[in-house]
């Protein structure tokens, strides 16, 4: 089965400690932990399946239980899962974070597996399953900042990309400088948050909007900028468009630009303009901060 994505990234276990009650530093509070699926290209890749969507994943899981658990709670999704690159001496990575009603207080990503396989993880783009250097994979990538600095480099000149409609993600602020590579890179479409942008462009921004023009104006090909529940942005060269998602009271967040990202990748898979994929992006992660997607 041909996919009609690649979600190349991370594939964790995600444990997150949710409170109802505002938080600081050194709190010791009553809530709930939940252990789920996680990653940025587990996360799009499951939203991209529930869409509707056939998306294969390309990463590294351990061959241990935690790996096995994963690869099974993936196959139960409908995720095309034949490409995922095993390893006998890694650990399968995870993701610990920590939720309360002011937000995100703190979180610590374990992607070291992934960095560690490095390359290996991109084989079926190379040997013909999917591709191959003289006839390249042609369709959209979704692709994430667990990768390694070097990696991404190495994916914005390989011929195994040509033909790809790149879209990537940072994972975190603390690994947005890893995107420099693909900053102006003539495909790729760049998903960040206004932190995130601020990092990229060594700048503080009063509003997405700024933020994503100045992107643009710096060689990106196109970007989106979201900033929470404040109006979000996408902009190309001489090109921006700011709007409000709507209001929803907030009872998760991790994993919600993620949802971002799925839902702009399948709206204009669908032909929508680029209004109307900003829109339908900030409507699906507005429902997703509510509860109202199931996980």
């Amino acid at each position: 089965m041909k996919p009609d994505v690649l979600c190349i990234g991370s594939v964790l276990w995600d444990v997150v400690g949710r409170t109802d009650r505002p938080m600081t530093l050194g709190n010791d509070v009553p809530g709930r932990i939940r252990r789920l699926p996680g990653g940025v290209a587990m996360n799009v890749a499951a939203t991209l399946c529930a869409m509707g969507l056939r998306p294969a994943l390309l990463t590294a899981l351990g061959r241990d239980r935690a790996g096995d658990a994963l690869l099974a709670e993936a196959e139960a999704l409908g995720l095309i899962t034949e490409h995922v690159h095993r390893s006998p001496d890694l650990p399968t990575d995870s993701y610990m974070a920590i939720e309360g009603a002011n937000g995100l207080i703190a979180a610590i990503a374990d992607a070291h597996s992934l960095e560690a396989a490095g390359a290996a993880i991109l084989t079926p783009l190379a040997d013909g399953r999917l591709g191959s250097s003289t006839a390249p994979w042609v369709g959209p990538v979704a692709l994430d900042g667990n990768l390694t600095e070097a990696l991404l480099a190495e994916i914005a000149v390989s011929p195994l990309f040509a033909a790809a409609d790149l879209r990537v993600a940072p994972a975190s602020p603390g690994k947005v400088r890893r995107l420099v590579a693909l900053n102006g890179h003539s495909s790729a479409t760049l998903y960040v948050n206004l932190e995130e942008a601020g990092t990229l462009c060594g700048a503080s921004f009063a509003e997405a909007g700024d933020a994503a023009r100045e992107m643009a104006a710096r060689g990106a090909h196109r970007v989106l900028v979201t900033d929470g529940a404040s109006a979000a942005a996408y902009a190309t060269a001489g090109t921006c468009l700011m709007r409000r998602p709507p209001e929803v009271s907030e009872r998760r967040v991790t994993g919600a630009g993620d949802t971002f990202m799925a839902a702009h990748i399948r709206a204009e898979l669908r032909g929508a303009d680029p209004e109307t994929a900003l829109v339908r992006a900030l409507d699906a992660a507005a429902a997703f901060v509510a509860g109202n997607v199931p996980t």
